[in-house]
């Protein structure tokens, strides 16, 4: 503990006095400090408290989650119509110390380069897919921010782009990535593969968009299993062909390589100089049987922002989460389990947090709620880690509302109120009969002169699966060097 904690120190105040030496050739650095102490009346965190926080707060009854952010950005060449340099790199990293000073990982560690909307990436760095709101959202079907962000190399159109000869009515944005899982999974060293695409028609009011996000963990090694991870495989695995990838054999087919899955996105938005209006739906797929108009499971959301800097309604989202069906229109053996697979038996999961919607309910996060589930451990043998076993509650309706409103000057007050109806899989388990469950968070963002920043969040859960109340509070500075 202590090495660490002499670790820490060094970073900081290293950084924070060679930054200051060298503030003249910076361009845009920024230095922030904090801490988020956090305690429960049970031995873990509610919900609101831990989810959607990329992976930096333990779900433990207590814990102080403490960080350094260093980030710098630099611009070349000439200045658009908005001031903002056509050529630009940027660089930083978020260190962080938790579980009771025992644990000490980088949060982000990046560089990026760009022109205009478009970039080259790499390093781990915070990102969730889809449109819709990070701040208010019960958490995309894809990547909703509520894991570790997973070390990736890519290139990415970072926001919408005009097709050429559309005269601006036609825009486009997405990106593509390569990245690594690690070995804190049942298949070691394995792959991520990632790519989205998305469209968006109008330019006046009225806009129209739609897009697909692909995911898929692929390679990766078991024992002496070694998967497919040459040049061909990763073709094998961009285009999403019928191949065997090691994991079946040549006598199983059709088969696809790795585990797969994604989902479709379609939406509107109406905007004008006081407000913004947004809908918005995800659908899903474990597989191409997923993609058919029969498939009901979705999240439809809305959300309102204004734009007026006085009013007392900034934000509100409100949405509906139901993944209940899950393929019952095809044969039980054709039916997938969202975020499970049969072979990489991890899912969509990294470092024990669900990459995608929080509302899933993975072992690690049972195992508060029932004495006889246990989290796997990874390194045991084959035998006791079954398949399509480690997000135990994939099948749940539910609805969520998030409202952001200020109070007072510089007081934000964040509150989101969610309720599930929790059916486990298709083997349901401990969630026979199904169980409801509520999950609460009010939260106040206060800021002080000089840059401070004060939260401080109440949570409360409760229902069939938890009684359970919380409370966080963080404190942060932030130091800013620009040159202009």
């Amino acid at each position: 503990m202590t090495d660490y904690l002499k670790t820490f120190c060094f970073l900081f105040f290293f950084c924070a006095l060679s930054s200051t030496s060298r503030a003249q050739i910076a361009d845009s650095l920024k230095i922030g400090v904090g801490t988020v102490g956090t305690a429960a009346s049970e031995n873990y965190q509610p919900l609101w408290l831990v989810s959607n926080k990329f992976g930096t707060i333990t779900d433990q009854k207590s814990d102080l989650s403490t960080h350094l952010r260093v980030t710098n950005r630099h611009r070349f060449g000439p200045h658009g119509k908005d001031s903002a340099a056509v050529y630009y790199v940027s660089y930083g990293f978020d260190l962080y110390n938790n579980d009771h000073f025992q644990k000490l990982f980088f949060e982000e560690g990046f560089v990026k380069a760009g022109y205009k909307n478009w970039q080259i990436r790499a390093g781990r760095f915070e990102e969730v897919t889809g449109d819709l709101d990070p701040e208010l959202s019960s958490g995309s079907l894809g990547i909703s921010g509520n894991s570790l962000p997973i070390p990736k190399v890519g290139f990415v159109v970072t926001d919408y782009t005009n097709v050429p000869f559309t005269h601006g009515w036609l825009q486009f944005k997405g990106q593509f990535s390569h990245g690594w899982f690690g070995n804190d999974r049942y298949m070691k060293d394995a792959f991520l593969h990632e790519k989205t695409l998305y469209l968006r028609f109008g330019k006046k009011k009225l806009k129209l968009y739609g897009g697909i996000q692909h995911f898929a963990e692929w390679g990766g090694r078991r024992g002496s299993l070694q998967l497919e991870k040459s040049w061909k495989g990763f073709i094998d695995v961009v285009l999403v062909k019928e191949v065997d990838d090691g994991s079946v054999g040549s006598a199983v087919m059709p088969n696809r390589p790795g585990d797969q899955r994604g989902l479709l996105e379609v939406g509107i938005v109406w905007e004008n100089d006081q407000l913004i209006l947004h809908g918005y739906n995800q659908t899903p797929f474990d597989s191409g049987l997923d993609i058919d108009f029969r498939n009901v499971d979705k999240l439809i959301g809305f959300s309102f922002v204004s734009k007026q800097k006085k009013t007392f309604i900034q934000k509100v989202t409100g949405e509906i989460l139901y993944t209940k069906d899950m393929l019952s229109f095809v044969p039980p053996s054709g039916r997938q389990s969202y975020y499970n697979n049969g072979f990489y038996k991890t899912g969509w999961e990294y470092h024990n947090f669900i990459i995608g919607t929080p509302l899933f309910t993975n072992r690690a996060r049972a195992s508060h709620y029932f004495y006889a589930i246990k989290p796997y451990n990874w390194d045991a043998p084959d035998n006791t880690i079954e398949g399509n076993n480690n997000i135990i509650n994939n099948r749940v309706v539910g609805g969520h509302l998030g409202l952001l409103y200020g109070i007072a000057p510089h007081l934000n007050t964040k509150t989101l109120v969610t309720f599930t109806r929790n059916y486990g899989t298709h083997a349901p388990g401990q969630f026979s009969p199904h169980k409801d469950q509520w999950y609460t968070l009010q939260q106040f963002s206060y800021t002080v002169p000089k840059g401070f920043h004060l939260s401080l969040g109440v949570g409360y859960d409760r229902g069939d699966l938890s009684k359970n109340v919380g409370v966080s509070f963080g404190i942060e500075k932030e130091l800013s060097i620009r040159n202009k």
